[in-house]
């Protein structure tokens, strides 16, 4: 039989470890069930990862990547309404179609949070700036002018929409996601009617364009002063 690279194995163990943490939470996480789930004698995951919490970090660096590849796969290179929008939806998408992902990542910030390492910040810190280089890129493409605290705040609201659907995505009527998906987008195109303006479209049709009132009513509790 061909020997596994090490670095394959590495990867195959921390892909593993992602489902077992989904199926059994972080607690039930031994390194025993990750190397079975990973089809792996028990040394070579010792091998490989020295403790686990060494192995737990290898984990956390994957959702990050794993983040950061859904938001760029996502840049449809639009203005900010528009690149906003994809994003939003290609991560709910992205819950949807990896659900041991979704569970995997609410047990590990959970347990993250009671750490020491910073281990949660560096997952949402790297998101954060990833999405933010990609809606401030989208409006100056667009020759839009958005200030960077509106792209913070429109992040924010971003994080906080998507997160809200991984939860309710793991108890609620799975069947009914993509009227859930639909339902969580129309907050945002809400949000960015009354918080973007006149920057929700490139600046050389802003005068053209107005925010529907009936979107501005949806989201006052969720506007930005």
């Amino acid at each position: 039989m061909a020997r596994i690279p090490a670095t394959e194995r590495r990867a195959e163990l921390v892909a593993a470890a992602v489902r077992v943490i989904a199926a059994h939470g972080v607690d039930g996480a031994t390194t025993r069930r990750i190397a079975e789930e990973a089809n792996a004698p028990l040394a070579t995951l010792h091998y490989c990862f020295s403790s686990k919490e060494v192995l737990f970090a290898a984990v956390f660096e994957y959702v990050t990547d794993q983040y950061r590849e859904v938001l760029t796969r996502n840049d449809v290179h639009g203005d900010v309404a528009t690149t906003a929008r994809a994003l939003q939806r290609g991560v709910m998408a992205w819950y949807v179609a990896n659900s041991d992902f979704g569970a995997a990542i609410v047990e590990l910030i959970s347990w993250a949070q009671r750490q020491e390492a910073k281990l949660a910040e560096m997952v949402y810190n790297e998101a954060f700036a990833t999405m933010g280089r990609i809606l401030g890129a989208a409006a100056t493409a667009a020759g839009q002018s958005v200030d960077p605290k509106t792209i913070d705040e429109l992040t924010y609201i971003m994080s906080v929409l998507s997160d809200g659907f991984a939860l309710n995505w793991l108890v609620t009527d799975r069947t009914a996601a993509e009227s859930q998906i639909e339902l969580t987008l129309g907050v945002l195109d809400a949000w960015m009617a009354t918080n973007l303006g006149a920057a929700s479209v490139p600046a050389r049709r802003a005068s053209t364009v107005s925010p529907e009132p009936t979107l501005r009513s949806l989201v006052s509790w969720v506007s930005v002063d």
